[in-house]
């Protein structure tokens, strides 16, 4: 099994503390890595969403105490930043999920 590329998790609240990251699993490809990451950081904003939170509230509080997590592999130069990828719209969008399941 050949499994190029690493996913580990940063706690934002915890920052620069290496203490406190974990990893979470290797990917043969980079698309796995950075689905599993995406997957992760969406799972964090649920996690920190309460109720009547507005998206940017949401983005801030993640950036305060979410989990961050980052790929490291066989190029030097991997791709998934979740401070990149969380915006507005994705926010919205979570907050949107979590409406319905209520």
């Amino acid at each position: 099994m050949n499994e190029k590329y690493k996913v580990f998790v940063d706690d934002n609240y915890h920052y620069m503390d290496e203490g406190e990251r974990y990893p979470v699993g290797s990917f043969k490809s980079l698309a796995e890595a950075c689905e599993k990451c995406e997957e992760l950081t969406i799972k964090s904003l649920k996690h920190l969403y309460e109720q009547g939170m507005t998206p940017d509230k949401l983005r801030a509080q993640w950036a305060l105490f979410g989990e961050d997590p980052f790929i490291r592999g066989a190029d030097e130069s991997v791709p998934f930043s979740a401070r990149k990828f969380i915006n507005t719209q994705l926010c919205e969008a979570v907050i949107e999920s979590l409406s319905i399941d209520e």
